[in-house]
């Protein structure tokens, strides 16, 4: 439930009356596309449990990570065209089973209006997408892609050191083929320092890694 997570925990009486009226909840197959660029919001979308991909599309089909939703966490995109009557800018797609709960835009603007602990979310929330797509843009234009590659493994990975992902989702993020990132797995198993297992890959080296990235 939403209330499980801060700052809901921290509404009003009123608040939380007015946020369990409103608010839907929907399961997601893995894969499911959610919004689409140019479509219009009709809330805020805040992840359960799972994860959301926002990401962009060139021309020629390729995709490119823009950032992702975690447990607890909203889209400041679509957010910013709730406030501002924008149409979404991007696409999201999930990428594990992943269960939302949706807050319809006038129950949001409300609790905005009246509640504080929505009030600082919002702000930190928009906060944190800067800071993201600022370390992206950083790798993006610092790194190459077997150091990008490298990064992903390490800033994505759970703390087993496994991260679920398939080489196409890795190529989606990376804004890539799968043959290349199917070579640069190879190539990273071949020096010992992951393991790749079908849908998933193991980190085994994360120094290594680490030393990858910094150019070493």
């Amino acid at each position: 439930m939403l209330e499980n997570f801060s700052p809901f925990r921290e509404l009003s009486e009123s608040g939380r009356k007015l946020l369990d009226a409103g608010m839907v909840s929907r399961h997601c197959p893995s894969a499911t596309p959610l919004l689409f660029k140019g479509q219009r919001t009709s809330g805020a979308y805040f992840v359960l449990e799972g994860r959301l991909r926002v990401f962009s599309m060139a021309p020629n089909g390729t995709e490119a990570t823009l950032y992702f939703i975690d447990p607890g966490e909203t889209c400041v995109f679509a957010l910013n065209s709730l406030f501002n009557d924008l149409l979404y800018p991007a696409w999201v797609q999930a990428v594990a089973e992943t269960s939302i709960a949706l807050v319809p835009g006038p129950v949001f603007r409300r609790l905005f209006a009246e509640e504080a602990a929505i009030r600082d979310l919002t702000v930190r929330t928009l906060s944190t997408l800067v800071f993201r797509l600022m370390a992206e843009l950083e790798s993006v234009h610092s790194y190459k892609l077997g150091q990008r590659l490298a990064n992903l493994l390490l800033v994505h990975a759970s703390m087993a050191g496994e991260l679920r992902m398939t080489q196409q989702q890795m190529a989606f993020h990376l804004g890539t083929s799968r043959e290349v990132v199917a070579r640069l797995i190879g190539e990273l198993v071949g020096a010992g320092l992951i393991a790749s297992r079908r849908g998933r890959v193991e980190v085994l080296d994360a120094p290594g890694l680490a030393a990858l990235i910094a150019g070493a």
